[in-house]
């Protein structure tokens, strides 16, 4: 395991079972986020970077009792409390590196990923690896519950110009790793970027 995972799975082991309560007004946000991906009765969903799994149910809501939702997350802890809040419930939790999923290629139709760009070593590469796992047509949605500038003001810093979230950056990584971005949402509410799978 690289350095760059140690270091995520210290960073969320540590803070998994206070995640929820750190953050409890999240859950309609998770919701509107899930609804524009457009996801379809019967549909196959990834969560990337499932954490806690708060995307879980709107997820399982959006693609009904035929559909399949899995969540990847690489901190055993966060799978424990998606677990206890039942959030595994007609769900696969799959502890794993999003970088190198154990999908074929093509299997899904869509991919929600909340915060984890931030957390990707290799942006290009580890989008490139979601690209191979979803159809051609499929969608993919990074989100966060809260914009940059927000999420910057918490953090105590101030955003840069080579924040990878940024639409002038973040258009380009996606088109270099399979995806057209089809919309850019960065509002002090929420963060969401829309991509289709080329190809």
């Amino acid at each position: 395991m690289s350095d760059d995972h140690t270091h995520v799975q210290e960073f969320f082991t540590a803070r998994a079972a206070d995640w929820e309560r750190r953050f409890p007004d999240d859950g309609p946000g998770y919701a509107a986020a899930v609804a524009e991906l457009g996801l379809r009765e019967g549909d196959r969903v990834l969560d990337a970077g499932c954490g806690t799994g708060r995307a879980l149910p709107p997820l399982r809501a959006a693609v009904g009792p035929s559909g399949t939702v899995l969540g990847a997350d690489l901190t055993p802890a966060m799978l424990r409390e998606a677990a206890r809040a039942g959030r595994d419930r007609d769900t696969t939790l799959l502890l794993t590196d999003v970088a190198a999923l154990p999908l074929r290629p093509g299997a899904l139709d869509a991919v929600f990923a909340a915060g984890l760009i931030a957390h990707l070593p290799h942006p290009a590469v580890n989008l490139r690896e979601l690209a191979r796992v979803v159809r051609s047509g499929g969608m993919l949605a990074l989100f966060h519950p809260i914009g940059r500038a927000a999420l910057a003001a918490r953090q105590g810093r101030t955003i840069t110009p080579d924040d990878l979230r940024a639409e002038p950056n973040l258009r380009p990584l996606l088109a270099g790793s399979g995806w057209r971005m089809t919309s850019h949402t960065d509002e002090d509410t929420r963060f969401l970027a829309l991509a289709v799978r080329e190809g």
